[in-house]
C-alpha cells in the first residue's frame, strides 16, 4: 500500500497519509512529531494513529510529489530525529502465491526538528559563491547510500525474516513475531512495533493494510519463471545476512561470545508448482573461533588466533547450541586448505567440534541415549588444493562423500492447496572457507541442484520434463554470490563464471583478477567508515540512542523497575589481581610465585589476572619494525605453569605492542561470564609511529558489568614528565574499541605499567632519603603525584597508598640500585591506577612490589574487589510486561474504558515523571560523584595532590627543591597535612559504595577474608610453590576503636591494657619521638594513658647483627611530623562522625590472619603482624658491599617475639615512614612485606 507523506512547520509533523479510492473519505493516518526529552535526554517522539477527519489536511504540505512505501523507522543523528521512508522499490514477483517481495532502491530521512532537510539536498548543484557542498550533505546521507545499495528487501504482506518452514510453523502473520537474527532495522522500527501491539486488533490490521511499517532484510532475493511438464513454476533463492555479527571482510571476523559468527548467511532455495511448494535451506558463517587478521592484507592470509582453546569453548557451544535449536542436525563442510594461516584455522575448528562431540557423548551416555544424532559431523575438502588450476568440476568428489547425509537430511514439501507440510527437512548443512564467499558459494550451489534433483526424481519428473529449470538455478545462485560478496567484500564473487555456466574461460580469469584488486583497496582502505555505517544503523554505535514513544505507561513502569532492580538483578564481587612488570627484554629464570601469589591469603582466588609487561623485547630498531612474539609466549607459558599449580586458569586474551603486552587469565569455572573481549593498541613513540612507546589496552564484560585494562609505557627521561603528560593524554583519547567505545564508557578502568614519571630530586638526595626511609620527602617530589595535583595527568584516577621501596633502578639479579657508570635516580616507575563509575563498588585490597631480580625493575603488583552485576532479561521483559498490564486495567477502571489515547497527554508528563523517578543527585550523575570521591581519596593516600606548599608554582618549580626551601615549608606543611585529612573522603583500600549507605552489613561480608584461618609464618608446603609473606591489609574503623581507649576510660595500668590491645594495634603506623613530659602534663588522661603506651611499645629489631634487643630509638624511625601528633590522635577519638557522617557505608572490614602456638601446655592464638624486608642498601664502598652481602637473609620481624619485656606482644609497627593517616581512626594505611630471602630462591 502507497502512502504519501506531509508535513506541518508549526509545530512541526509529519504524517503518512495513504492513497485511498475516492469513496473511501476518512483513512487512518500516521502521525510523528518530536516531544520534550526527559530530564535524562532520552529522544522521545508523540507517535498516534488518528482517522484523517481528526486533523486539518489543510495545515499540511506535501514533502514529496512521489508516493512512499511505509516508513523504516525513527533515528536521532546528533540533536536532530530523523523518519525514514522507503521512496522508491522494485517488485521481485511473488514466492508463494499472495507473497510479494520488493527490493528498496532509495531511502529518504525527513526531520521531526526542523525542515532544513525537507528538499533533498543531496540532489542540490546550485551553489553560492561563498558556499560549499559540503556544507549541504544531509546528515543520513551514508545511510541512505548504503539503504539505497539494492540489497536490501522487503515484504507487505508476509514475514521476510522467517523461513518457509518456520511460517507455517508459528499459524501468526503477526509483525511483532519477527525473527530478530534478520531483522536489520529493528533497532529503528522496534518501539513502532510496540505501539502497534498496543492497539486494537482491527486497527492494528488497517495498519498492516496501509503498509505504514517496513521490515527489511539484507542480502538476495531473486525469482524466475520456469515449466515443469508444461506447467507454470517458479524457483526463487532467498538468503538472509544475519545482523548480529553484521560488518565488513577484515572488520568482522569469527565469533563472538554470544555464539554470532561473521557472515552469517541463511540461504532457501524454493520452487513453487501448482500442487507443492519444495524448500531447502543451507547455512554458511565464518569459523565459530576467535580469529582475526591484523595491518595490510595483499596475497596471503595472515590468521591469528586471538583467544585460548578454553575460553573459545563456550561460544562454540552456543553457536551449535542455537544452531541445532533452530534447524535440527548440523553437519559441517569445511573448505578450508592447507596452506599459510588457514591450516592453524582448520585444526583449531577441528579441535572445537571435537570437544564439544566429547560433551554431547557424556550427556548421552548420562542420559542413558546410544544415537549419536545430536553430534556435529564434520566433512573437510581442501578446495583450492583439489580443485587448483580451474578443475573446479572436482567439487563433485565432495558431493559423493556427503551423498548419504543428503539424502538422509531430505527437504521441506508443502501441500499448495491445504499448506501443510508433506515432510520436513532434518538437518542443515554449514558450509565455511575463510571469507564464506568464493568457494562457499560454488559448493553451496552444487548442494542445492543435488538436493532439488533428487526432489524431482522422487516425483517422477525426469530431465526431459523440466526444461531449463537448472540454469535457471544457477542464474540465481550466481547473482546471490556476487550480491553476498558486494556486501562483504565491496565486489562480485570470484568463479562466478563456472556457478553460471558450468566452466571457466580466460575472461574469467582475468575478471577474478580484476575484482581480487580491487577488493584490496576497498577492504584495506573503505570498508571502516562503512563499518561505522553499519553500526549506526543496527544501533551499536556507543551514542546510538533508541527513539523511544511517548506513553505515560511507560514512563510509569520505567519508575517503578527502577525501584525494582533487584528482582532482575543480581549482584556478586569478583577479585582481580594485576600486576605490572618491565622485563629489560629477559626471559623468566626464577619462580614467579611471590609475585603472582603476593595475596594468596585473600578469599576467595582471583577470578581474573591481569599481567603487564614493558620491554619485553629490547627495543632495538628491527624489534620496533617487528616484534617478536615468541618471548611473549614463554613468559605466557611461565605464567600458565605458576598459576595452574593448585588452580585452572586458561588466558582469555593476550596483545603485543613490539615491547609493551598484556595478558589476561581467567578462573576456569568463570569463563562462560566474560563476554565482548576486545583490543586496542596505541603508538606513541616518534610522534604516534613507533610503537617502542605507548599502550595495549583490553575491554571485556563481566556479566553486564563492562571493565577496562590499560597497560602503557611512556616516555623515559628525568626531566620529560611533559612528554609523558602527553603519551598520557594520547593513551587516554585515542583507545577506541568498536562502536566508538572509549575508556570513559566503562564502570571500571586500571592503568598498569611503567610510567616512567621519576622523583624530581638530585640522585644523592633521592638515595639519602631512600636509606633514611624518608618516602614523605621522596613522595613530595614524585613527579606522578604533582603532576596529578595540577590537574595534568591522570585526573580521574587513584592510586593506594605507596609504601614500598622505589621500584627502579637495580642492578641486574641484585638488590642494589643502579652502581653502573650512569648511575640513574632510584623511583616509583612502575604504577597502578584505577577508577569506578560511581555506581558500584571497587576496594583496592593491596598494593606492593614483589622482590624478583630479573630485570633491573621490581614487579608491582595490586588486587581489587569488585562488585558485578547480572541482569536476567526475561525476568526483566516479564516484569516490563505486568506491569504495564497492570497498570493499563488500573487506568482503564478509573477511567471506564480501555481505548483511552495516552499519546494525546501533554509532554510535561514525561519530564515529571522522569524527574521524579530520581530522587538522589548521586543517579543522576554517577560519574561527578566519583570524582568527588576519588578527590578526596587521593586527598589521603597522597595529601600533597590538595593546593598546598607549592602554591601556584608550575610544574618547573619542583624539578629541584634544595633543603633549605624544604626546611621554610616544613613549617607550614604539616598543618596543610592535617587540614586536608580533615577534609579527606574515604581512602582507598575501602569499600567506596556511593548509594547503599543505610544497607545492612550483608553486602560486606562479600569482603570479609576467612578470620578464623591459621596461616604459619613459615610453611613449607610442598604441594604448593612457594608463596611470599602476605602483605598486611587495610584495617577498619571498627578494628581500631576497639582497640584504643574511649573518652569515659580510666588511666587503668599499661601493661594490662596493653595484653588486651596487642592484637589490633600491630598493624598501627609508628609514631613521632616522645614529647617532652612537661607538654604531656596538658593533656587529657586517656590521651597520657594511650601515649604512654605508644611509648612502652617499642619495636624491636631480631636478628640484627650487633645483637641488640633493647628498646631504644634503633628500631624506631623518626617521624617528618611533629610530636604533638598522638595527643590530636587520641584527643579526636573522643568526638562522633569525625571522619565521614555516612562513613559506616564505605566501610568494610578487611580480613585478618592468626596463628596459632603452644605455651606450657596452653593454646594460644594470636594474629600475624605484617613482616617488613630491610631497605635496599647503598653501595659506598668494598666493606659496605660485603657486609650486605653477608647479610641477606636478615629477616626483621616487627612482631617483637622477644620474652624479655611484658609488653613486648603489645604493638609492632613499621619500619617504614607512615603515609598521612586520618586521626580519627577510620583507617590504617598498606604496610610494606618481603618475605624470607629463602621463599625467593630461584
Amino acid at each position: 500500500m502507497q502512502s504519501y507523506i506531509y508535513c506541518r512547520d508549526k509545530p512541526r509533523s509529519i504524517i503518512l497519509r495513504p492513497i485511498v479510492s475516492s469513496e473511501k473519505y476518512n483513512p487512518l493516518i500516521l502521525s510523528f512529531k518530536q516531544a520534550t526529552q526527559n530530564s535524562d535526554s532520552r529522544p522521545i517522539s508523540n507517535v498516534r494513529l488518528l482517522q484523517e477527519s481528526e486533523i486539518n489536511l489543510e495545515d499540511y504540505r506535501k514533502l514529496n510529489q512521489k508516493p512512499t512505501y511505509g516508513c523504516l523507522g525513527l533515528l536521532q543523528i546528533e540533536d536532530d530525529i530523523f523518519l525514514s521512508v522507503v521512496t522508491k522499490c522494485h517488485s521481485i514477483g511473488e514466492i508463494r502465491p499472495q507473497e510479494s517481495v520488493y527490493r528498496i532502491l532509495n531511502v529518504e530521512f525527513y526531520s521531526l526538528v526542523n525542515s532544513a532537510w525537507d528538499s533533498s539536498p543531496n540532489n542540490r548543484t546550485n551553489y553560492d559563491e561563498n558556499e560549499s557542498q559540503n556544507n549541504y550533505v544531509h546528515p543520513c546521507y551514508q545511510l541512505r547510500k548504503l539503504l539505497s545499495n539494492g540489497h536490501f528487501y522487503f515484504s507487505s504482506n508476509f514475514d521476510l525474516t522467517k523461513t518457509l518452514s518456520a511460517r507455517i510453523k508459528s499459524y501468526s502473520v503477526d509483525k511483532s513475531n519477527f525473527d530478530e537474527h534478520f531483522l536489520w532495522n529493528k533497532f529503528w522500527i522496534e518501539e513502532l512495533l510496540k505501539f502497534r501491539s498496543k492497539l486494537d486488533k482491527e486497527k492494528q490490521i488497517e495498519m498492516d493494510n496501509n503498509g505504514f511499517l517496513v521490515l527489511a532484510i539484507h542480502g538476495y532475493v531473486g525469482r524466475q519463471d520456469a515449466l515443469i511438464c508444461s506447467n507454470k513454476a517458479s524457483i526463487s533463492v532467498i538468503s538472509k545476512l544475519s545482523c548480529k555479527r553484521a560488518g565488513t571482510r577484515y572488520n568482522t571476523r569469527g565469533i563472538d561470545d554470544d555464539g554470532n559468527v561473521a557472515n552469517f548467511v541463511e540461504t532457501e532455495t524454493i520452487l513453487q508448482m501448482q500442487t507443492a511448494c519444495y524448500s531447502y535451506i543451507q547455512v554458511r558463517g565464518s569459523v565459530p573461533v576467535f580469529w582475526e587478521q591484523q595491518g595490510l592484507q595483499m596475497v596471503s592470509h595472515r590468521i591469528q588466533l586471538s583467544r585460548g582453546a578454553a575460553a573459545t569453548q563456550p561460544a562454540v557451544e552456543r553457536h551449535f547450541n542455537e544452531l541445532k535449536k533452530r534447524y535440527g542436525n548440523i553437519h559441517i563442510v569445511n573448505l578450508l586448505g592447507s596452506k599459510e594461516g588457514e591450516l592453524v584455522l582448520s585444526d583449531e575448528y577441528r579441535s572445537r567440534i571435537t570437544s564439544l562431540n566429547e560433551k554431547i557423548r557424556m550427556v548421552e551416555k548420562y542420559n542413558e541415549k546410544i544415537e549419536n544424532n545430536n553430534q556435529v559431523k564434520i566433512s573437510e575438502f581442501d578446495f583450492n588444493g583439489i580443485c587448483k588450476n580451474g578443475n573446479y568440476e572436482n567439487a563433485k568428489i565432495l558431493l559423493h562423500d556427503i551423498q548419504e547425509l543428503l539424502e538422509s537430511s531430505a527437504f521441506l514439501v508443502v501441500d499448495s492447496e491445504t499448506n501443510t507440510p508433506i515432510c520436513y527437512q532434518k538437518g542443515v548443512f554449514r558450509t565455511n572457507c575463510v571469507d564464506c564467499l568464493d568457494r562457499t558459494n560454488v559448493v553451496q550451489t552444487l548442494i542445492s541442484k543435488f538436493v532439488l534433483d533428487m526432489y524431482l526424481m522422487q516425483i517422477e519428473i525426469g530431465p526431459y520434463d523440466i526444461g531449463n529449470l537448472f540454469s535457471r538455478h544457477s542464474y540465481l545462485w550466481a547473482e546471490n554470490g556476487d550480491s553476498l560478496s558486494k556486501i562483504y567484500a565491496g565486489t562480485g564473487a570470484l568463479k562466478s563464471e563456472y556457478t553460471r555456466s558450468g566452466k571457466l574461460t580466460w575472461t574469467g580469469v582475468f575478471n577474478d583478477a580484476t575484482k581480487s584488486m580491487n577488493r584490496f583497496y576497498i577492504n584495506n582502505f573503505q570498508d571502516k567508515s562503512k563499518q561505522e555505517v553499519i553500526d549506526l544503523l543496527l544501533g551499536k554505535l556507543m551514542n546510538s540512542r533508541k527513539i523511544e514513544i511517548h506513553d505515560p505507561l511507560t514512563e510509569m513502569v520505567r519508575s517503578d523497575m527502577k525501584k525494582r532492580l533487584n528482582e532482575f538483578s543480581e549482584k556478586s564481587m569478583i577479585n582481580i589481581f594485576t600486576g605490572t612488570y618491565n622485563l629489560n627484554g629477559n626471559l623468566p629464570c626464577e619462580s614467579l610465585s611471590p609475585w603472582l601469589y603476593a595475596f594468596s591469603d585473600h578469599q576467595p582466588r582471583p577470578h581474573l589476572y591481569v599481567i603487564g609487561f614493558q620491554e619485553i623485547v629490547e627495543l632495538k630498531p628491527q624489534q620496533i619494525v617487528y616484534a617478536d612474539p615468541e618471548k611473549l609466549r614463554i613468559w605466557e607459558d611461565k605464567i600458565n605453569e605458576t598459576l595452574n599449580f593448585t588452580d585452572h586458569y586458561v588466558i582469555i586474551r593476550s596483545d603485543q605492542l613490539v615491547g609493551t603486552a598484556l595478558v589476561i587469565y581467567a578462573r576456569a569455572d568463570i569463563v562462560s561470564n566474560i563476554r565482548n573481549v576486545e583490543y586496542v593498541m596505541k603508538k606513541t613513540g616518534l610522534g604516534g609511529m613507533a610503537g617502542n612507546k605507548g599502550a595495549v589496552a583490553i575491554r571485556l564484560d563481566y556479566n553486564d558489568t563492562s571493565i577496562c585494562f590499560v597497560t602503557a609505557h611512556l616516555a623515559a627521561g628525568q626531566s620529560n614528565w611533559e612528554d609523558r603528560n602527553r603519551d598520557y593524554r594520547t593513551i587516554n583519547d585515542g583507545i577506541i574499541f568498536k562502536n566508538g567505545r572509549n575508556l570513559s564508557h566503562h564502570d571500571y578502568v586500571i592503568w598498569l605499567g611503567d610510567f616512567n614519571y621519576r622523583i624530581s630530586l638530585s640522585n644523592e638526595q633521592v638515595r639519602e632519603l631512600i636509606e633514611m626511609e624518608n618516602f614523605e620527602r621522596l613522595l613530595n617530589a614524585d613527579q606522578l603525584t604533582c603532576e596529578i595535583a595540577l590537574g595534568n595527568t591522570f585526573t580521574e584516577y587513584v592510586e593506594g597508598p605507596i609504601t614500598f621501596f622505589p621500584t627502579y633502578k637495580y642492578d641486574n639479579n641484585s638488590d642494589y640500585y643502579d652502581s653502573s657508570e650512569k648511575q640513574r635516580t632510584p623511583a616509583w616507575t612502575d604504577r597502578i591506577l584505577y577508577r569506578g563509575n560511581g555506581k558500584n563498588k571497587i576496594r583496592q585490597i593491596g598494593y606492593t612490589r614483589a622482590e624478583l631480580r630479573i630485570s633491573d625493575h621490581r614487579p608491582v603488583m595490586s588486587s581489587f574487589d569488585l562488585e558485578t552485576i547480572k541482569f536476567d532479561k526475561e525476568t526483566k521483559d516479564r516484569m516490563k510486561r505486568e506491569l504495564y498490564f497492570e497498570k493499563l486495567k488500573l487506568v482503564s477502571n478509573s477511567n471506564g474504558s480501555s481505548n483511552k489515547d495516552y499519546s494525546n497527554q501533554t509532554e510535561n508528563t514525561i519530564t515529571t515523571t522522569s524527574t521524579t523517578s530520581n530522587t538522589t543527585g548521586t543517579i543522576n550523575d554517577p560519574i561527578k560523584n566519583w570524582n568527588k570521591v576519588a578527590t578526596s581519596v587521593r586527598k589521603v593516600n597522597n595529601p600533597l595532590l590538595p593546593d598546598h606548599h607549592y602554591g601556584n608554582r608550575t610544574t618547573n618549580d619542583f624539578n629541584r627543591l634544595d633543603d633549605s626551601e624544604n626546611n621554610d615549608k616544613s613549617k607550614n606543611f604539616k598543618n596543610v597535612v592535617m587540614k586536608a585529612v580533615e577534609n579527606a573522603g574515604p581512602p582507598v583500600g575501602i569499600l567506596i559504595d556511593l548509594y547503599e549507605n543505610n544497607k545492612s552489613d550483608e553486602s560486606s561480608k562479600q569482603f570479609k577474608g576467612n578470620n578464623n584461618e591459621e596461616l604459619p609464618l613459615n610453611s613449607n608446603n610442598k604441594d604448593k610453590p612457594p608463596i611470599p609473606t602476605k602483605p598486611s591489609i587495610l584495617s577498619t574503623k571498627k578494628q581500631l576503636h576497639s582497640s584504643l581507649p574511649s573518652s569515659s576510660s580510666t588511666s587503668s595500668s599499661s601493661s594490662s591494657s596493653s595484653v588486651e590491645r596487642s592484637p589490633s594495634l600491630s598493624p598501627l603506623p609508628p609514631l613521632p619521638p616522645r614529647k617532652p613530659q612537661s607538654e604531656i602534663n596538658n593533656v587529657p588522661l586517656s590521651t597520657k594513658s594511650l601515649i604512654k603506651k605508644y611509648d612502652d611499645n617499642k619495636p624491636n629489631k631480631i636478628n640484627n647483627n650487633n645483637n641488640n634487643n633493647n628498646n631504644n630509638n634503633n628500631g624506631l624511625r623518626r617521624n617528618s611530623f611533629d610530636g604533638d601528633w598522638p595527643h590530636r590522635y587520641a584527643k579526636k577519638l573522643d568526638n562522633e562522625n569525625i571522619f565521614l557522617e555516612d562513613d559506616d557505608a564505605f566501610l568494610s572490614k578487611a580480613p585478618s590472619f592468626t596463628t596459632t602456638t603452644q605455651k606450657n601446655g596452653i593454646k594460644q592464638v594470636s594474629k600475624i603482624p605484617p613482616i617488613i624486608k630491610p631497605k635496599p642498601k647503598l653501595i659506598k664502598s668494598s666493606q659496605d658491599s660485603q657486609e650486605i652481602k653477608d647479610n641477606q637473609n636478615v629477616l626483621i620481624d616487627i612482631s617483637s617475639s622477644s620474652s624479655s619485656s611484658s609488653s613486648s606482644n603489645t604493638m609492632a609497627s613499621s619500619n617504614l615512614v607512615k603515609k598521612v593517616i586520618p586521626q580519627n581512626g577510620d583507617w590504617v594505611p598498606l604496610i610494606p612485606t618481603k618475605a624470607n630471602e629463602s621463599n625467593y630462591q630461584k
